[in-house]
């Protein structure tokens, strides 16, 4: 069975307190200084709890993400990883990596190309002693996502790699059906954002 990471971007201790007790683990948050601000203090009441950084990360951010989070699912550039590995060594902890893949080949959209997938993976695991754990896309949004998924459970394949983060609360069905281990559900745990 897949994770559920409960996607907490924009929701408040009063929403998301009620979703820890009920016994959820893995929480998604977009936001480095939101993320701070919220699960600081909570991070500390809960230790069990596993915050993944899901949104974009810019490389002034990395030792706020590397002290406070335990995942990172958008490891889009050379740049970023680079700057993780050093941050990394600073602080004597290693996160949990996903590749975000540019599956749709979409040029408004942040990842590797899957042409250049096996290269960039090799680089960081080899070069910058990264722990990559898996995979990340978010695939186009008209488009029937299961062909995307499937694309990706290849690569995850060829790769070798243990986890596939895909699937959100409109299309995790399809994501369940190619192997996802990590869904990131926001709305339909917490309800509609405003």
């Amino acid at each position: 069975m897949p994770e559920i990471i409960a996607v907490s971007k924009t929701f408040s201790l009063s929403d998301i307190l009620p979703v820890i007790n009920h016994g959820q683990i893995h929480f998604g948050e977009n936001k480095v200084q939101e993320a701070m601000d919220k699960w600081k203090s909570l991070k500390n009441d809960f230790q069990h709890i596993k915050l993944h950084m899901l949104g974009k990360l810019q490389t002034n951010k990395v030792k706020y993400v590397i002290q406070l989070f335990d995942y990172l699912h958008s490891l889009d550039n050379i740049k970023l990883a680079e700057k993780i590995s050093i941050e990394q060594k600073k602080k004597n902890k290693k996160l949990k990596i996903f590749i975000q893949v540019n599956i749709g080949n979409e040029e408004q959209k942040n990842g590797i190309e899957i042409s250049q997938i096996e290269n960039f993976y090799e680089k960081c695991i080899n070069d910058l002693e990264l722990n990559i754990v898996g995979l990340m896309c978010l695939p186009p949004n008209n488009e029937k996502s299961s062909l995307y998924f499937s694309k990706m459970n290849e690569l995850k394949k060829k790769l070798n790699l243990s986890e596939l983060s895909m699937g959100m609360s409109k299309d995790y069905i399809e994501a369940i059906k190619n192997n996802s281990t990590f869904l990131r559900i926001g709305s339909k745990i917490f309800g509609k954002r405003n």
